[in-house]
């Protein structure tokens, strides 16, 4: 499964219908435009994507005029950290993602497909990118065009796979945040503040609707959807992408994904704790359970697709926890996001875009993908 000729070659730049239309009918061929590696450019030069951007940061500058007295001491803070310690936080987030990519392959040979690991990190990085510029968290979306586009693989069932990691992901960072919140706070759990118990709340909804969602959508969605009067192509999309989904999931396999997806998203809450050590704040005491505590509040907030990476969302909500949770002063909590999204956006748009200009996949060079037997077969509706 390496040539790439009979691939559909639909452009991420045109409009997002055109998008579904081609995951949908991952069998019609289309126009490959000459210039197709500038996709990416012209999708971030579109009205929607430059207004989701241009507002958040708006906001922020108006923020920081309004605080200017305590803001302005913010790159001094900065230009104090500790180096290596910031050195460190980059090359432990930066390890995630080759767990990451594993991961994925782990979900795509489930959903019948062996991709290697170099492979799955390199689409799954560029998709990231991706996430990073432009809203609506389409990095998803396209990590399953750059898989469709240089392996004759089913987009549809791709994409259920990444459906699943992300399930994955929602279910990690909101139970290992309430883990880390009571660790945090053992000591005083009667006197809790609002915003805690608030937090806490919405973690524990969070694990059991997303639980109740997965089981009713393995149990009765297929059900659902073959009694709707919807279109033939429709019912066939549902069932390639139920195929991914669960498929790519099963419970030989769960224990193991589980226990990566806790190691994946340590590394994110290490990468704030060490942040946080390099700008050696005398008033900020998160430790490690702390920092788990606010970076998966931030990682969640990314969810929003609102914005590029949850841009002005996550800072908002990490500044609030920082100071009414953790009693940070809004010097010292500003200097803490700056550094530590510094590591996790404006890294990842460097380095993405450089990826994104070596790399051969998002012009369709192709890729070894060897097809398996799939680990669960979908649930279909008696006849």
């Amino acid at each position: 499964m390496t040539d790439p000729a009979q691939h559909h070659l639909h452009p991420m730049g045109e409009p997002l219908e055109r998008e579904a239309e081609a995951l949908i009918h991952p069998e019609t061929p289309g126009e490959m435009p000459p210039a197709e590696q500038m996709s990416l450019l012209r999708r971030f030069r579109q009205p929607r994507t430059l207004l989701s951007i241009a507002v958040p940061l708006a906001i922020i500058v108006v923020a920081v005029a309004l605080n200017w007295t305590d803001m302005q001491s913010v790159p001094g803070e900065i230009a104090g950290a500790n180096l290596l310690l910031f050195l460190l936080a980059f090359l432990i987030y930066y390890a995630g993602f080759p767990l990451r990519g594993w991961r994925w392959t782990k979900l795509l040979k489930g959903a019948g497909y062996k991709v290697s690991t170099r492979d799955g990190t390199e689409i799954l990085f560029l998709s990231w990118l991706v996430n990073c510029v432009v809203p609506a968290k389409l990095g998803d979306l396209y990590r399953a065009y750059l898989l469709k586009l240089n392996s004759p693989v089913s987009a549809t069932r791709t994409l259920g796979t990444v459906f699943m990691e992300r399930i994955l992901d929602l279910i990690a960072i909101a139970a290992l945040g309430v883990a880390a919140g009571y660790w945090r706070f053992r000591d005083n759990l009667s006197s809790l503040s609002m915003t805690v118990q608030v937090i806490f709340a919405m973690g524990v909804v969070v694990v059991v609707v997303l639980i109740v969602a997965m089981v009713a959508m393995r149990s009765f969605g297929r059900r659902i959807i073959g009694m709707l009067p919807l279109p033939h192509r429709v019912v066939e999309f549902y069932d390639r992408f139920e195929e991914g989904v669960f498929g790519s999931v099963g419970l030989h396999g769960l224990p193991f994904l589980g226990l990566l997806t806790v190691v994946i998203w340590a590394t994110e809450a290490l990468r704030l704790y060490l942040v946080v050590r390099a700008l050696g704040f005398s008033d900020v005491d998160l430790g490690f359970s702390g920092a788990m505590f606010v970076a998966l509040i931030g990682s969640l907030l990314t969810a929003v697709p609102f914005t590029p990476a949850g841009l002005g969302l996550v800072e908002g909500g990490m500044l609030a926890v920082l100071t009414r949770v953790f009693s940070a002063s809004y010097t010292h909590a500003a200097a803490i996001i700056l550094l530590d999204r510094t590591i996790s956006v404006f890294t990842v748009v460097l380095l993405g875009s450089v990826a994104y200009v070596l790399s051969s996949k998002p012009r369709g060079g192709g890729m070894k993908v060897e097809e398996v037997a799939p680990q669960i077969a979908p649930v279909r509706p008696a006849a």
